[in-house]
């Protein structure tokens, strides 16, 4: 299936992805970044899925989340009539790590569940006993019990069983993870899960104050990210998933189940903005956390703990989404230099501050510390916000986020009176300033430069205007956005950039630089033309409201790991923008 073809469920601790055809063929258990019990969307049905679909081919299918939740509803309707199959991830129970995965059918149609669990990404079978409430998998340290009323027949090579519901009834299915060296989790009651989920996420979702026209995509984009992010520490993974490709067929396949600093201010924002302070607050304490020590080794990415090493490794037996290979696990840009996460890290602290999540004393000093240690080493070069790893460059955009780093430092002292030396960080902030704007503008083309001595464009430039580098109707910033609608730009959507030579890259638009055109638009008071690159990107969501990483105008599909929250993040700030909201 196409990648938009799938839902997200999740509880706060994992996620899986749900087909349009009724099988779940992602899904990491225990957390986001464990081990699959299901791979087939980066394999094949040999690397574990489950479906539960009508026997007949359904004449039409549709879906929605069921109200402002995380619980997705798929309707098939068949010559037989029609069925609706509910799924969820249940709220983590208090007392255990176990994780119950619910299905619930209702309707009188001819079903056939098939249910084929691997783990280790789909490498190893598991020992599969058959039990009263089911079937029990078990292979070192996982186990998963398979809770139903339905007659399991269990093969070498999947389970299966063909039913049909009773007038009036419904059938549950509960998938249950727990360790496999402690006793089985009792049974969850599916109809009780059920509705303390839907209760415990329209509950969450009724806090969004607003109610503008785009009141559905930024509720759905919210939701989106608290499915995305781990209650226990606070960090938002990227996506739950690996080896989505950017290009069907291509190399440029990653591992995004961690938690990138790079995404810090706007994510903050976001949940400002959309009044989730106390999710914002989680954010902000998980940026100390990682931030705190030698300065010398922050990284741009960390695990959804905090974990520092989370080496890169190649699945060789995974055919890969489409035959997208390499398969990783893993991801080796937190072994990157990216200068420009300083900026990010100081921009979430100071906006945390200035919105009212205070900064005491010692969190003060730790950020000294990373300006002090930016301060000597900020004309590095590095591998951009792109983690172009090969390419270490001077770019712009890193600059740019080193100044930021600076400007919010002095303002932090000036304006709430933190202890420091303002005029050190200002005339920190001058210097970098003077050295972007002469080495990293191009004046004969009236553009800022991807890096210097280059010809590239860079999406990311976007966001000088939106940073506050230089006012959005300064003429460099207006010819910058120009050049990018220009170069960059193909029916209405963005790519991230220019190659070494200038030339486009061979891969889909990014998501979250259309937005930021969107925004830079506004900025400039050009919003007819922003709303219109809104009301495209809303176009392209899947039928359920989820974005991945890019889009692929000509064969019009998304592409890249999925749901992605930085195009979700985009979203709702645009959004907000848009509907007048000037913070």
């Amino acid at each position: 299936m196409r990648i938009e073809d799938y839902a997200l469920i999740g509880n706060l601790r994992t996620a899986a992805l749900v087909g349009r055809n009724g099988s779940i063929d992602w899904l990491c258990l225990p957390r986001f970044n464990s081990s699959t019990c299901c791979a087939a969307l980066i394999g094949t049905p040999d690397n574990g899925y489950w479906s539960i679909a009508p026997r007949g081919e359904p004449t039409s299918v549709e879906r929605h989340y069921r109200g402002e939740t995380m619980v997705l509803e798929t309707v098939f309707r068949t010559e037989a009539g029609e069925v609706a199959l509910i799924d969820f991830i249940a709220l983590p129970r208090p007392d255990s790590q176990a994780i119950d995965v619910v299905r619930i059918v209702e309707g009188r149609v001819p079903m056939r569940m098939e249910a084929v669990f691997r783990f280790d990404y789909g490498r190893i079978a598991p020992w599969t006993r058959r039990r009263d409430y089911g079937l029990h998998a078990l292979a070192g340290p996982h186990a998963v019990q398979l809770r139903t009323p339905l007659d399991l027949d269990c093969g070498d090579r999947a389970s299966t069983a063909e039913f049909t519901v009773a007038k009036g009834e419904r059938i549950p299915c509960v998938l249950s993870w727990h360790n496999a060296y402690r006793d089985e989790p009792a049974a969850r009651d599916a109809e009780q899960a059920l509705a303390d989920a839907e209760n415990w996420w329209r509950n969450w979702s009724s806090q969004y104050p607003h109610s503008h026209a785009y009141r559905e995509p930024v509720v759905r984009s919210l939701l989106t990210l608290k499915a995305l992010t781990d209650d226990e520490t606070g960090g938002m993974v990227g996506a739950p998933t690996t080896s989505l490709p950017e290009r069907a067929g291509g190399k440029k396949n990653y591992d995004y189940r961690f938690t990138w600093l790079r995404d810090a201010t706007f994510t903050l924002h976001a949940l400002l903005r959309s009044g989730y302070d106390e999710e914002a607050r989680l954010w902000r304490e998980w940026l100390l956390r990682v931030s705190a020590g030698d300065p010398r080794h922050l990284q741009p990415m960390y695990g959804i703990d905090g974990e520092w090493r989370w080496p890169q490794q190649k699945l060789d037996y995974l055919r890969g989404y489409e035959n997208s290979r390499p398969v990783h696990i893993g991801n080796q840009a937190y072994q990157q230099r990216q200068i420009d996460v300083y900026g990010e890290v100081a921009n979430a602290v100071y906006s945390a501050h200035k919105h009212g999540i205070d900064l005491d004393g010692h969190e003060w000093i730790a950020q000294l510390r990373l300006l002090e240690f930016l301060e000597g080493n900020w004309r590095e070069t590095d591998c951009g916000i792109w983690e172009l790893g090969s390419k270490q460059a001077n770019y712009v955009h890193s600059k740019v986020m080193a100044w930021v780093a600076a400007d919010r430092a002095a303002k932090t002292i000036e304006q709430f009176g933190f202890e420091g030396d303002a005029g050190r960080w200002r005339e920190l902030a001058r210097t970098i300033h003077q050295e972007v704007c002469e080495r990293g503008y191009d004046a004969e083309r009236n553009t800022f430069l991807q890096r210097y001595d280059s010809p590239a464009l860079d999406a990311a430039l976007l966001r000088l205007p939106i940073v506050g580098f230089l006012p959005a109707h300064d003429p460099r910033i207006v010819g910058t956005i120009d050049a990018i609608q220009k170069e960059l730009t193909r029916d209405g959507f963005v790519w991230r950039y220019s190659d070494w030579l200038g030339r486009r890259t061979n891969e889909g638009a990014f998501l979250v630089c259309c937005f930021w055109l969107a925004d830079a638009l506004i900025l400039l008071g050009r919003r007819d033309e922003a709303r219109e690159i809104f009301d495209r990107l809303l176009a392209v969501r899947n039928d359920v409201g989820l974005l991945s990483e890019q889009y692929d105008p000509t064969s019009q599909r998304l592409l890249g790991n999925f749901p992605q929250a930085f195009s979700h993040v985009g979203l709702i700030n645009t959004a907000h923008n848009l509907a007048g909201d000037r913070d």
